[in-house]
């Protein structure tokens, strides 16, 4: 005991017990839940057995329930449209303002600063200034639009269901903007300027310089960037409620959505269960690129 205690004050064996209590608090508040999850999602639960500790089998039976059902197919949609619009929107701004913000003007790290306000509101109330925006009787868009002469007449974005998924959309891209936005910051400030200046002297324009030095040099981030940014849109379900509630007719419904409302007003829990599992295959799959992306600075 005398040799275990000297190993840890002198910091020898400090890094073992940081990496030890780190994997103990996730085993017991990710791992366990996780693998919970999982097998909830090979047998059938309800409201009278989810407290047993042993439940009937059901084997593949609730995915082929959840595939088989007639909203499956659009809510995969709606989900693909949800991922893949907000990480474009969020990673394609915030390069472009993390590309502005590298220009020295005046008051240019205090307008960056106030661009962080969207990071650190709560999604419930995103989702509910954004839910005043986009009304279609009195919402800002719409008169703004209106005022710039792009509509015409009344835009309803939470209630028309060719637009309602879209409405979510923009509201996360919003939402997630400026995270993407100090990320790729911090990638463009580590690319040394001798680099510009020496291509500048060779003759190269902006775009080459951005197109031979600017995203060669920040590939681990942008990979990093884009999968956190599946990552955080795939956890992302306070902008559902607070907007569209997932309507009309299933129109904005996505699978996190989905899996909620088997869970919590089906009552139907290993349904919501198996569409989680789903959905971590590709939390998963950006994992990976995450990892991936990442492992040059590891090995730095």
């Amino acid at each position: 005991m005398r040799r275990i205690l000297s190993s840890i004050t002198d910091g020898k064996g400090f890094d073992l017990v940081l990496v030890g209590v780190t994997m103990i608090f996730l085993l017991a508040l990710a791992g366990l839940p996780l693998v919970y999850n999982v097998l909830l999602s090979f047998q059938e639960v309800d409201m009278f057995n989810l407290a047993a500790f042993q439940r009937p089998w059901a084997g593949l039976e609730n995915y082929r329930e959840v595939i088989s059902q007639p909203e499956f197919g659009l809510v995969m949609k709606n989900t693909g449209i949800f991922v893949f619009g907000s990480i474009a929107g969020q990673f394609v701004l915030g390069f472009a303002l993390a590309i502005f913000f590298m220009v020295k003007f005046p008051f240019a790290s205090t307008i960056r600063g106030v661009f962080l306000v969207s990071w650190v509101m709560p999604g419930l109330v995103v989702g509910a200034i954004w839910g005043l925006i986009l009304a279609g009787d009195y919402g800002v868009l719409n008169a703004i639009l209106q005022s710039l002469g792009i509509i015409d007449g009344t835009v309803f974005w939470k209630s028309d269901p060719r637009l309602s998924i879209w409405a979510v959309t923009i509201a996360n891209i919003w939402l997630g903007l400026a995270f993407n936005m100090m990320l790729l910051s911090v990638g463009l400030a580590a690319i040394p300027r001798d680099l510009y200046e020496a291509a500048e002297l060779d003759g190269a324009n902006g775009l080459q310089r951005f197109a031979t030095i600017t995203v060669p040099m920040m590939r681990s981030t942008i990979g990093a960037v884009l999968a956190l940014g599946l990552i955080y849109t795939l956890q992302q379900f306070d902008l559902f409620p607070a907007i569209t509630e997932g309507g009309p007719a299933n129109s904005s419904t996505v699978a996190q959505y989905w899996a909620w409302q088997w869970s919590f007003r089906i009552f139907d829990f290993a349904k919501g269960a198996t569409v989680s599992v789903m959905m971590l295959i590709f939390v998963l799959v950006a994992s990976i690129v995450y990892v991936w992306s990442t492992r040059a600075e590891v090995r730095g």
